[in-house]
């Protein structure tokens, strides 16, 4: 079974978007590309940005195992309880008609809020 990277990879070839054209609407460097598509799993706000470069729906291409490991949540989300919440409130108004987009939504808003939750018992309690 092929990793997320490797899912990457192939849907870049597939698409006849040149590499280059790629990192440089990302803003990133080749080399760290091609690491991206060593990796086994892979942010979800770059897979999406990819996919909006690319004009591919990666949801489909992800199996649930794979998706389910998705680290939907970047570190700057992580910072507080209060900004998550909003920044996912307007995606949530935002959100397409296709089921599939929207149970990938529903599954990101899920795993922030159990990221926040777990913050809080950790100041509240401390580690374990």
């Amino acid at each position: 079974m092929s990793h997320q990277g490797e899912i990457l990879q192939d849907a870049i070839k597939n698409s006849g978007i040149s590499i280059t054209r790629i990192v440089e609407e990302l803003g990133i460097t080749r080399p760290t590309i091609y690491r991206k598509f060593k990796d086994e799993t892979i942010e979800y706000s770059f897979v999406k940005r990819i996919g909006d470069i690319i004009n591919h729906d990666f949801s489909n291409d992800f199996t649930s195992v794979q998706q389910s490991a998705l680290p939907f949540v970047t570190s700057v989300q992580k910072t507080s309880v209060t900004p998550t919440v909003t920044t996912r409130v307007t995606q949530a108004q935002a959100a397409d008609s296709d089921p599939s987009k929207q149970l990938l939504l529903l599954q990101s808003k899920y795993i922030s809020l159990l990221e926040a939750y777990n913050e809080l018992l950790l100041k509240v309690y401390g580690p374990k």
